[in-house]
């Protein structure tokens, strides 16, 4: 049996995903270690994982995408972030590898730093992405600005016309930074995003087509896994049995993304309708005037959640909406930034529900446009059902595991 560490970003939105693929290798026998964010460690440690907190200089440094005016704005300022954080993930993983000692490393797909450490050190490695792969393809549009796959000639034309744009513009910010953190490590420079993706003998992509575009040119390197939805062990809130009426769970980010407008509008927006509302902010997302068919709180499990649930309305976090895609619940997607963007458009694409630009909930009828597109969301009920499907189908944290051993533990 080996012993395998896996080393997160502070964000529970990464970490979670990866928790069954790291469950089941440890139901099979391997030791795990993890190095995340420090409130999760508790969590870790009662799965029976040897956890530890990350360097407490990457925790501090936080997001600060929710102050850029477009999509590409805050996808750059998220870059910036994850290179700042590069600087002290070399030394944290280098320490982690001297005290675990491990057979395998896994690095999530954020951690710069931490990667070229991996790959420097020999040792068997690997990588999981929690949200779509910004990956180049000529069977896709460009990643960022959430465009609708390519219709006929002139929808390839467009992303011919674009790619140069839109991806040209983003390796340019992305690949200067990562090169600079491979140079310290001795390691030979990429030429482009596609070897980001690549230079991992292994990435765990937790989706699963056809929420995922469906691509021919998909390097070997790349299994599509599902998404590996997860939750901590929590016991329902007591007055979810006695509801009696059909949920709506409204989800903000993990990371502050000021994105609490999306909850006080849907509060709004559903007063008046037979649902429950329930509301979760675990980032903290202000204050409510909540009505008396809502509950508002900073974690809810929303596993059990979504067992009632006719529909999710959310901010667009690839985690929050598999999830309830996962269980067959149609989706209202109001994207903030980020890979959110990215997110609707599969989620419509899908045909598993809607997507609402963010601007319309500043509208003079925010209230109205969220309940209508709630609405239209849950006459999308199949298509949610044929996604959930789809992700029991790419077989989630076992497939996850099958690769692990497959490709990092063969001897």
């Amino acid at each position: 049996m080996a012993r395998i560490l896996a080393y997160t970003s502070p964000s529970r939105g990464d970490l979670y995903p990866v928790v069954p693929v790291l469950a089941e290798l440890r139901a099979r026998g391997h030791d795990i270690a993890v190095r995340t964010l420090a409130s999760a460690v508790p969590t870790m440690q009662e799965l029976g994982f040897d956890a530890a907190p990350v360097a407490r200089q990457i925790e501090s440094i936080a997001h600060d995408d929710y102050k850029a005016w477009n999509p590409s704005g805050a996808i750059k300022r998220s870059l910036r972030v994850f290179a700042r954080r590069a600087e002290f993930e070399q030394a944290d993983l280098s320490a982690a590898l001297g005290e675990e000692s491990p057979d395998a490393v896994l690095v999530d797909f954020n951690c710069w730093g931490a990667a070229a450490v991996a790959e420097r050190a020999g040792i068997a490695w690997g990588r999981w992405c929690s949200y779509p792969l910004p990956l180049p393809s000529r069977d896709v549009p460009p990643f960022g600005p959430g465009l609708p796959p390519a219709r006929g000639p002139l929808g390839r034309l467009r992303d011919r016309a674009l790619s140069p744009v839109i991806t040209g513009g983003f390796e340019r910010v992305i690949v200067p930074q990562v090169n600079e953190v491979r140079t310290r490590q001795g390691l030979a420079p990429l030429s482009g995003i596609t070897g980001i993706v690549t230079s991992a003998p292994l990435v765990l992509s937790m989706t699963a087509e056809p929420f995922e575009y469906p691509r021919s040119d998909w390097p070997s390197s790349v299994r599509l896994i599902g998404p590996c939805a997860w939750d901590p062990p929590a016991a329902p809130p007591p007055w979810l049995d006695q509801v009696g009426r059909p949920v709506v769970l409204v989800t903000t980010s993990s990371e502050y993304q000021d994105d609490g407008r999306l909850v006080q509008v849907a509060l709004e927006a559903l007063a008046d309708e037979p649902f429950q509302v329930v509301a979760t902010v675990p980032a903290g997302a202000g204050t409510f005037e909540v009505p008396a068919n809502a509950h508002v709180a900073e974690a809810l499990p929303h596993a059990a959640i979504l067992r009632y649930a006719a529909c999710a309305v959310t901010h667009g976090g690839m985690g929050a909406t598999q999830k309830a895609l996962a269980y067959g619940v149609p989706v209202c997607v109001v994207p903030f930034g980020r890979d959110q963007h990215e997110v609707a458009r599969r989620v419509e694409n899908a045909g598993a529900g809607v997507r609402l630009p963010k601007r319309r909930l500043r509208s003079g009828n925010a209230a109205g446009a969220l309940r209508n597109a709630v609405t239209a969301a849950m006459a999308r009920a199949d298509g949610a059902r044929a996604v959930a499907a789809a992700f029991e189908h790419a077989g989630n944290g076992p497939a996850g595991a099958d690769a692990v051993e497959q490709t990092l533990l063969v001897t």
